[in-house]
């Protein structure tokens, strides 16, 4: 890792002035409404154009997770909440341990709602809360920062990259120290904000829709989603059980009577009756055939595929199981 000058905070691209929103306090709330919103447009174009590095990463991830490691975001600030957010929804949407993606934050928990803001400053304490994680080879640590100069954020991908965990880091200013620091870098140019240096504004939708395609992504390709159903979801209320219904009704093409019927065979557990049903086999069956897949819906479906007929190439015919 090669040392890079500090960049000055003024000289950054996202602490630039925004021509498009000059004179924002003299406007109708319609008008701030109408730039704000002409400039969020901008983002996803940003993010297009580090699509093939956000491809590597989800890999990365997927291949970590696969061999029990870790997801392991840290950040500070807006950055940090966003982490947060991304690591704190993985477990209800797709039913993986709290442990499998988490989170580090200068300083700590109280920081989500309570700004922090000089332990971002302290390389000292980045490197300290990343070496409680105890990163490994088997994991992945992602730091966060609009800037890319954080020191907290900086140390501590420094740190898991000594331990030999894959580091990525996602900014929205290029050449930056956190890029530097990392060994692949998601750098989406978002330019000046609407309001000069609210990172909390543009940076900040961009490096949320980046996290949604790491965690997504890696799920995705671990088999938690069944064609673009959530199939792992937790049944903790009413609302989550309806939505099983649903899932479990377009997954087998069926009414929401049947889809219903299925899920109290199979204990309520939405991979188990999808298994059950394509795949004609017990609970049972159904169960070890997910255990034995990791979770992974297709491919225990193929796997507990009762052994039917040989097509004429004399290989094993599936029937309904995708391969």
């Amino acid at each position: 890792m090669r040392k890079t000058a500090q960049p000055k905070l003024e000289q950054l691209p996202t602490e630039q002035l925004n021509p498009a929103s000059s004179d924002l306090d003299l406007k109708p709330s319609l008008e701030i409404a109408r730039i704000i919103n002409t400039e969020d447009a901008t983002v996803a174009a940003g993010v297009e154009r580090t699509l093939p590095e956000i491809a590597r990463a989800i890999d990365w991830i997927a291949q970590a997770l696969a061999n029990r490691g870790r997801l392991i975001y840290v950040g500070t600030g807006s950055s940090g909440r966003i982490a947060a957010l991304d690591a704190s929804e993985c477990p209800p949407t797709f039913n993986v341990p709290p442990s499998t993606v988490q989170f580090v934050m200068a300083g700590g928990v109280r920081a989500l709602s309570k700004a922090v803001e000089a332990n971002e400053d302290s390389r000292e304490l980045g490197m300290r809360e990343m070496r409680k994680k105890k990163p490994t080879k088997k994991d992945v640590v992602v730091g966060i920062a609009a800037s890319g100069r954080t020191p907290f954020t900086v140390a501590a991908v420094e740190y898991a990259r000594k331990a030999g965990a894959k580091t990525i880091a996602v900014t929205c200013n290029p050449d930056s120290p956190l890029e530097n620091a990392a060994e692949l870098a998601i750098v989406v140019e978002t330019g000046p904000e609407v309001v000069a240096g609210s990172t909390r504004m543009k940076a900040g939708t961009a490096e949320k829709l980046v996290l949604n395609m790491l965690s997504t992504g890696a799920m995705v390709r671990l088999g938690y989603v069944y064609g673009n159903l959530m199939v792992n979801l937790h049944q903790k209320n009413s609302k989550l059980t309806e939505r099983a219904i649903t899932i479990v009704a377009r997954a087998l093409d069926t009414s929401r009577e049947q889809a219903r019927e299925a899920l109290q065979r199979a204990g309520r557990d939405v991979p188990v009756a999808i298994v059950m049903a394509k795949a004609g086999v017990s609970r049972e069956k159904a169960d070890k055939s997910l255990q034995a897949a990791r979770g992974h819906v297709r491919k225990a479906i193929a796997a507990a595929q009762p052994l039917t007929t040989l097509n004429h190439r004399g290989h094993r015919d599936h029937g309904d199981a995708q391969r």
